[in-house]
């Protein structure tokens, strides 16, 4: 359960003499502060591949509960160092380029910039990409010849999900927007 439910729940159920005009006020809060949660959940569900979707559930607010759908091991791992289990649940990726990307994303949680790990991925568009989404700024995403992963790292890099509409592939689309909202 998201923390900020079990928040909302508790807050729900205590009984300590509040007005009803109070608990009204504090159900509102409790709604509104979890909606953005929900509507980014609700983009995950346009995703067919069903290891991406389970890992979209899982980074949009979700928790590490949804990682156990994914069957592919190296997007599991990542997806669980992302969720709350730290960098080192990347040590168990086979792919080299996706180890490093998950230790740059693993890592922003901690520190204000994490790019330097971002140097050991091989493919040229995915080193922009991570460096641009671990603090280096949108101008990286200028280095991205790929036409869909520059615009989600535009997205993401404050762009708003207004750039996810220039995606053509569907999932990668659903992705942007899930992330960005």
């Amino acid at each position: 359960m998201n923390p900020m439910h079990a928040w909302c729940s508790w807050c729900m159920s205590c009984n300590s003499g509040h007005t009803e005009v109070k608990r009204l006020s504090l159900w509102l809060v409790c709604i509104l502060v979890t909606l953005p949660t929900l509507a980014q959940q609700a983009d995950c569900g346009f995703i067919q591949n069903p290891d991406r979707q389970a890992y979209c559930r899982a980074i949009s607010g979700g928790g590490s509960s949804h990682c156990g759908f994914i069957r592919e091991p190296d997007l599991q791992a990542r997806c669980r160092a992302e969720t709350g289990g730290g960098s080192s649940q990347c040590g168990f990726i086979r792919d080299h380029d996706m180890q490093a990307a998950c230790r740059a994303s693993a890592d922003r949680a901690n520190t204000h910039n994490s790019s330097s790990q971002c140097g050991f991925i091989q493919n040229p568009d995915k080193q922009a990409y991570c460096r641009a989404t671990s603090g280096s700024g949108s101008s990286q995403c200028g280095f991205i010849r790929d036409s869909d992963l520059q615009a989600m790292c535009r997205a993401e890099t404050g762009g708003g999900s207004g750039q996810c509409g220039f995606i053509r592939d569907h999932d990668i689309q659903a992705a942007c927007r899930a992330k960005t909202r």
